[in-house]
């Protein structure tokens, strides 16, 4: 049966793209009105000197900045209940949300409960949770990515780890997206070749997932696919020399495209790496490109032909889905990525846990095959095995 063509579509915000136009943030602040905003990072990025150049140019335009870095890799709900603190007592008007995901993601989330009465958790992204919210009470985001990966900074959510469950969580309103980002490649350049990897995979995954999920929504696949073309032309590139800057721009592009992409849905790979980054602290990226080949291995009898498809585009020398594997398989060989989720620290004693979180993780439902807790163990087991 073919697709209904029915759709909800909404697209992103003011992007500055460029190398160097970090130096446009005191400008951007008083474009949006902000004159005391926080600026939340994580705490390696808030010792190196790019936040320290940032906040005396900040200073110098007459923006009184101020600045919070309590942010784990995978943010918790404390980090932002510590912002939320921060900011109502020092006054600020709005954020700088600086970083790669843990910082973006942390930094929306504390500027959309800076008005809220009622706890994070009431605006899961589930139905119409988000109508709780006072929008009057979200304040103006700038977000500053220095990694490409998760395209935070293109997003309506943040991802929060509930650490009493164990679980993460999306927090989403349409006001979370950020009025202003500033996508400076040259921000990206002191990343390391193991980050650049994982992150880079996050952002291929983002437009892969979004390109195979159920539904119409063709703004969300060419914009996938042309991602997943940056991706292959440019990761390798970026991981083997990260002063390559043409190679770091297009790779800043394709992440925020497969943020862009993936409003119309996620799936399994998501799905299966929320819970071990939660209950292992694994790096998100790095989780997804490990588990990416088994996801796609289950989901081959519904997604066969759209595969093909994406593998002329990709130029693929062999334009099958076989094909398509072969070369994702040789790019994780190329770059570093580990070939199973033991290598990551997964052990059976992990998977009837791990199978039951990930069938009810909300991406679960954009994955192009019905996948239960059944399924889901089935494909954590090859994933653990590296069996193919």
């Amino acid at each position: 049966m073919s697709q209904p063509l029915v759709g909800n579509w909404n697209y992103p915000t003011a992007i500055r793209f460029g190398a160097g136009r970090i130096r446009e943030l005191p400008e951007a602040c008083k474009a949006i009105g902000l004159k005391r905003p926080l600026l939340v990072t994580d705490p390696g990025l808030a010792a190196l000197p790019m936040i320290a150049d940032a906040m005396v140019a900040l200073r110098k335009a007459g923006i009184d900045v101020a600045l919070f870095s309590e942010v784990k890799p995978n943010p918790v709900a404390a980090n932002v209940e510590a912002g939320v603190r921060i900011l109502r007592a020092a006054k600020n008007d709005g954020v700088i949300a600086w970083g790669g995901g843990s910082g973006i993601d942390t930094g929306k989330a504390i500027a959309f409960m800076a008005g809220q009465t009622r706890p994070l958790w009431d605006f899961e992204d589930i139905g119409d949770w988000w109508t709780r919210a006072n929008p009057a009470g979200i304040y103006s985001t700038i977000a500053v990515p220095t990694t490409a990966g998760t395209g935070s900074e293109t997003g309506r959510a943040s991802v929060i780890t509930n650490q009493e469950t164990h679980t993460k969580k999306v927090i989403f309103h349409p006001k979370m997206m950020p009025q202003i980002v500033i996508a400076d490649p040259e921000l990206t350049v002191g990343l390391p070749a193991k980050l650049t990897a994982g992150t880079g995979m996050d952002a291929f995954i983002h437009c892969l997932e979004a390109y195979c999920a159920p539904g119409y929504h063709p703004y969300a696949e060419g914009i996938a696919v042309e991602g997943m073309r940056l991706v292959k032309e440019n990761l390798a590139r970026a991981v083997k020399d990260g002063r390559d800057i043409e190679a770091r721009g297009h790779m800043l592009a394709a992440s925020q495209m497969g943020s862009t992409a993936f409003q119309k849905g996620l799936g399994a790979i998501h799905s299966l790496s929320h819970p071990v980054g939660a209950v292992l602290d694994t790096h998100h990226g790095l989780t997804n490109a490990v588990a990416m080949p088994y996801v796609l291995k289950f989901n081959r009898p519904a997604i066969d032909d759209k595969i093909q498809r994406l593998a002329r585009w990709l130029g693929l020398r062999n334009p099958t889905f076989d094909g398509f594997m072969e070369w994702s398989l040789e790019l994780r060989r190329q770059i570093g990525i580990p070939h199973t989720l033991a290598d990551l620290g997964v052990k059976e004693s992990h998977l009837d846990k791990f199978a039951e979180m990930a069938a009810v993780d909300p991406t679960a439902g954009g994955n192009p095959v019905k996948a239960g807790v059944p399924e889901m163990r089935k494909i954590y087991e090859a994933a653990v095995a590296g069996r193919l």
